[in-house]
């Protein structure tokens, strides 16, 4: 009789039933074409809002810098893993801040900022959304507002260009995000295209 306590007395070890997280080799290959579209989707982004975008109008330097960040952050938002889901996020983006836009524009058109000011923004930019019926939008309204509102207090002589000049940013970033996914795309049906062509035949010598 083998004793309880014996090694051969134990139980095998079960296999781990966990699916493994290795990508496959066409997964591994899409993941490095959207990373570098991504990549060089944010490059241009940047490079538009900061040279060209501000070459139109420029208030300061450090308001450049924060609209190229501003706009890198709405390509990033964008830039998703198929043209559908990009286009879908670039409608949110757009739908979020279009709301936000209305109503620091109108706020800081008239009044200086106030944290009150802020916090009621805050809470009319969520619930617009929610009103319009894209509950889904609510959070990116409410950041959209509280950026604009904050740097508005930081440039107050300036404080009712604030939420034009994010708009401006913001569709730059969509515009580059709803580019590189469709790109992305194109690339990705030439490389499944590339990797399911017949092997030629054999040359065969007479």
């Amino acid at each position: 009789m083998i004793a309880a306590s014996s090694p051969l007395a134990q139980p095998a070890p079960e296999r781990s039933t966990r699916p493994s997280r290795r990508l496959s080799r066409p997964q591994a290959r899409s993941a490095v074409v959207e990373c570098v579209l991504l990549a060089v989707a944010c490059l241009i982004t940047f490079w538009l809002v900061r040279s060209a975008l501000s070459r139109v109008y420029s208030s300061s330097r450090d308001d450049d810098l924060l609209g190229g960040m501003w706009a890198v952050l709405a390509t990033i938002f964008v830039l998703r893993d198929s043209f559908g889901k990009s286009l879908a996020a670039a409608v949110s983006r757009m739908a979020a801040t279009s709301v936000s836009f209305v109503l620091c524009l109108i706020y800081l058109a008239f009044l200086p900022f106030h944290p009150w000011a802020l916090a009621v923004l805050v809470g009319a930019s969520a619930l617009a959304v929610m009103l319009i019926g894209r509950p889904g939008d609510a959070v990116t309204a409410g950041i959209t507002t509280a950026v604009i509102m904050v740097v508005a207090a930081i440039s107050p002589q300036h404080a009712w260009q604030q939420p034009i000049l994010r708009l401006a940013d913001t569709i730059v970033g969509v515009v580059v995000g709803a580019a590189a996914a469709w790109t992305g795309m194109q690339i990705n049906r030439f490389l499944s295209a590339r990797s399911v062509l017949p092997a030629p035949p054999n040359a065969t010598i007479d």
